[in-house]
């Protein structure tokens, strides 16, 4: 069961249209659902909202860290309310995927993604799960740092918008966990674009 949902990126308005910023626009997009407004928290260094549940809270939290210090605030919630690893569901940009695909995983390394890297440093633990949200690759590892920190053209934002409307369907999964049922709709390739005739 989840109990904590994390979504990754930056803080400040030069940052929240870009691809860096993909967990955010999840979190979002979930706390839109659920029906709950993210508020500023102190304590846990980030926005923070509480879903009272039959089987106890679920928490949203963007952390306000700048992305590189992200596991300071995922660490200070879930020591607090006593949230396991295997709890926690982080949702961030992925650079080896395409915009419109997300993938769900328990663990792994952080395969160069500086939040991830903060995260298992603080929690100790790679045991968490990610929800990957395809945003493609500029196709030159020297210009990844770049690309995250721009906007998106118009069709890579539409699909990943598009692919977060559609991952938010097995938020009931998600939260129950039936992570294997959750993956499998989530998993599921968007339509390829009818080729226009010339």
């Amino acid at each position: 069961m989840i109990r904590l949902i994390v979504g990754l990126g930056n803080p400040g308005t030069e940052y929240e249209d870009t691809r860096h910023n993909a967990g955010f626009w999840w979190v979002d997009a979930a706390a839109r659902k659920l029906g709950v407004t993210l508020t500023r928290d102190r304590a846990y260094h980030g926005l923070v909202a509480r879903i009272n549940r039959d089987v106890g809270p679920l928490w949203l939290l963007e952390p306000q860290t700048y992305m590189n210090l992200s596991g300071k605030s995922v660490a200070a919630l879930a020591r607090f309310f006593k949230i396991a690893p295997a709890e926690i569901l982080v949702v961030h940009d992925e650079i080896d995927l395409p915009p419109g695909q997300a993938r769900v995983k328990l663990g792994g390394g952080a395969a160069g993604h500086n939040g991830l890297k903060d995260i298992l440093a603080q929690l100790g633990s790679p045991d968490f799960w990610r929800l990957r949200i395809g945003v493609g690759h500029p196709g030159v590892k020297s210009e990844v740092v770049d690309w995250v920190l721009q906007k998106p053209m118009a069709e890579h934002r539409e699909a990943i918008h598009q692919c977060i409307g559609k991952s938010l369907d097995a938020l009931p999964l998600l939260l129950e966990g039936s992570m294997e049922r959750a993956m499998m709709k989530i998993h599921t390739k968007p339509a390829k674009p009818a080729a226009t005739q010339p």
